[in-house]
C-alpha cells in the first residue's frame, strides 16, 4: 500500500483520486513513486481503477508519468504556452488512446467515460474525473502549492479561493519568513 497522497486539505468526491495522482511526485524534491510497472500497478489497483493483475510496462509508466505531469502543468500559474500546448497535446494523446465516449445514465446525466481497458482505461477515468471538475467548477480549486520545496496538490476551500500553501503553519510559515528576512536585507 502506498502512502496517503491527500494531506490535510482533500478535494470532494472524485476529485480527490486526481489529488492522490499528482502528488505521487514531487519535482522539487525529486520524489516519483512511479518508479517501475509495479508501484503503478499497484497504485491504479488500490485507486479502483485497475484490475490488480494486469499486465503493466515500461512505456505505460512513461505514459502515466506524463498524463501527471500535464495535469500538474494545468494547476501551474504563469506557465508557458509552450509548455501548456505540450501539456494539452499529452492530454489529448490520452484522450484518444483511451478512446473516450459520452454516454448518459438512468437519470439523463452524460458522462465521460473510457471504453480501452488497462493503463488506457485507468488513465482515461482520471481525465473523465478532470472533465467532470472542470464541469462543475472544483477543478480551479485544486492548486499546487506554492512552498519553495513543496508542490504538493492541494484543495483551496478559502472563500476568496486565494490558498497559496498545502498548510499554512509549515509552507505558508516558511514563505512568510522567508519573505520577511529579504525585505528585512533590502533595508
Amino acid at each position: 500500500m502506498l502512502p496517503d497522497r491527500v494531506g490535510i486539505k482533500p478535494a470532494p468526491g472524485r476529485l480527490k483520486l486526481v489529488q492522490s495522482f499528482l502528488n505521487t511526485t514531487n519535482p522539487k524534491s525529486d520524489r516519483d513513486d512511479f518508479d517501475g510497472p509495479d508501484v503503478l500497478r499497484e497504485w491504479l489497483a488500490d485507486s479502483g481503477l485497475l484490475e490488480g493483475r494486469a499486465k503493466i510496462t515500461a512505456a505505460d509508466v512513461a505514459q502515466a508519468k506524463a498524463v501527471r505531469d500535464a495535469l500538474r502543468d494545468l494547476l501551474q500559474d504563469g506557465i508557458s504556452a509552450q509548455a501548456r500546448s505540450e501539456a494539452v497535446a499529452t492530454l489529448n494523446r490520452t484522450t484518444r488512446s483511451s478512446q473516450m465516449a459520452v454516454s448518459f445514465d438512468a437519470d439523463g446525466r452524460a458522462r465521460v467515460a473510457p471504453l480501452a481497458p488497462s493503463v488506457d482505461g485507468a488513465l482515461g477515468k482520471i481525465i473523465a474525473i478532470v472533465v467532470d471538475a472542470m464541469a462543475d467548477g472544483t477543478w480551479s480549486n485544486l492548486k499546487l502549492c506554492g512552498g519553495h520545496d513543496c508542490s504538493w496538490a492541494f484543495y483551496d476551500r478559502s472563500k476568496n479561493h486565494s490558498g497559496a500553501w498545502c498548510d499554512i503553519s509549515d509552507c505558508g510559515n516558511v514563505a512568510k519568513v522567508r519573505a520577511y528576512r529579504a525585505r528585512q536585507t533590502s533595508q
